[in-house]
Order: C-alpha cells, then structure tokens, then sequence
C-alpha cells in the first residue's frame, strides 16, 4: 500500500459514496484529509472523526458551493492555507435526466459547472503547486459516461466527456514535472460503470422485489442492458484503485481513463 504520510488530499463530494471511500483509502495510507460535499454539521463530524480512526493525521471539512466559481476559488485558497493539496480528487458531481429538447438550461448550465468547469478551477490552482514540489496526483472522477453515452443525459455526458479531455490536456502540460524518484505529477479519470451507492439503492430495491426479493437477481436484472460482468462495483474498490495511482510508482501512469465497468465500454 503507497504511503502517504505527510501528504494533504482534498476530495470533493467526500462526506458520502465514492468521495467517501477514496478519502478513505486515503486515510489509511496516512494522507491528511481536506473534506468537502454536502452534509448536516452531525454527518460532517462523523466522517471526519472516521478518518482520523482510519488512520489520518488530521481530517478537516472545508465549505465551498462548487455551482460557483467564486466559491471554488475560496476553497482552493483555503486548503492552500492548510498546507495544499498533494494529491486533488474531484469526486463532486450533480445528474438530471431529461430528453435534450426538454433539458432546462439551468440545469445544462449547473451540471456543467459542477461536474467540469470547477474541476477546471480547482486544477488549475493546485497543479502548479504540485509542480513546484515534484508530486502531484489529480484523479478526476469521471463515469463510464466520459467513454460512451446514454440517452435523457445530456449535460451529464457532455461534462463527463469533457472532463476526460480537459484531464488529457492537464496530463500531457505536466507530464514533465517532477521525476521517478520523486513522483511526479499526474493527472488522471476514473470511469465507473454500476458502482453501489445511495443514489442507485432504490433502483436495487424495486428490481429485487421484482425478483421475490433476490437482491442479486435485482441487480443483475438491473444491469443486463448495460454492465455484461452483470455485478456493481463497491466505491471502496474505486478508493483502491485511487490509491494506487497516488503511490509514487504509478508516476508513469497518466492521461489515462480507466473503466471499471465490468465490459460496459468494451462491448
């Protein structure tokens, strides 16, 4: 497992699912943990207290609506005034489905903004920083929709594709930085199929009643169309997979954006 004491990793969207999971892995490997997203003060302080249990030195939250980039701006400040961040994950990401024709602008405009145009800012304040001291991981969790797309998702599958390119641009501008000894710096997206989080768990539920009440056939039946492996994944095998590319020997490992999809975009 990397270690990563002495490193800060600020993930966006991380009091729940997959932010969660990565923050973490994270933890665990001894990085200080920035937290960020959406909670009550209760749900906050229960997740900065699990992180520190799991092995991180310090485990704050840091506010920031990320629909604004003035706000954006003001995190990133924030964090930097914490010590900045080695390693920068943004995770944070809002959906509506809707068929283009009837998609409101509003919402094109704030799916685009939280899921692109704030990993763009965040990007652009940390990598420099990450530069300067030879070390710097940036994952940007994408969706298997930065590979393909799916219909009544435009704004989703704009920004998520977007998000794929605009991290291949960042990985090849610091490609150069740092060295093997010291890491580097990196830049990368994670493209998750099914993975089991809140937001999927009433889908689970009415195809399993569906099923008699077989959870597995449920999901199964819920990923027939899409996902062949036909099994979700758990956002702790996403924050495994982060931490992977945060070990300093993964230093070569940039540009890329990998599925975890069980064969969803190898059909």
């Amino acid at each position: 497992m990397a270690d990563l004491t002495g490193k800060t990793a600020l993930v966006t969207g991380s009091v729940q699912g997959i932010g969660l999971a990565v923050a973490e892995a994270l933890a665990r490997a001894g990085a200080r943990i920035a937290v960020h997203g959406l909670g009550g003060d209760e749900q906050i302080r229960e997740v900065c207290d699990g992180l520190k249990d799991k092995g991180a030195p310090q485990a704050e939250f840091f506010h920031g609506d990320l629909r604004d980039p003035g706000q954006v701006t003001h995190l990133m400040q924030a964090v930097a005034d914490w010590g900045g961040a080695d390693i920068l994950v943004n995770n944070a990401g809002i959906q509506q489905t809707a068929p283009l024709a009837q998609m409101p602008w509003e919402s094109w405009q704030q799916i685009l903004q939280v899921n692109l145009s704030a990993a763009f800012l965040t990007m652009q304040a940390a990598l420099p920083v990450m530069a300067e001291r030879g070390y710097g991981r940036v994952i940007n969790i994408a969706s298997v929709h930065g590979l393909v797309a799916s219909r009544e998702k435009s704004p989703y599958v704009a920004a998520k594709h977007g998000l794929v390119g605009l991290s291949r641009v960042a990985a090849l501008e610091y490609a150069a930085k740092g060295s093997k000894e010291t890491g580097g710096v990196t830049v990368n997206c994670l493209c998750p199929g099914w993975t089991e989080t809140a937001i999927i768990a009433p889908q689970i539920e009415d195809r399993a009643a569906a099923h008699g009440g077989d959870r597995a056939a449920g999901i199964a039946d819920l990923l027939a169309e899409k996902q062949p492996s036909l099994r979700t994944s758990d956002p702790a095998e996403i924050g495994a997979l982060a931490l992977w590319l945060c070990d300093p020997l993964a230093h070569n490992m940039t540009g890329a954006a990998i599925p975890v999809d069980g064969g969803w975009t190898a059909q």
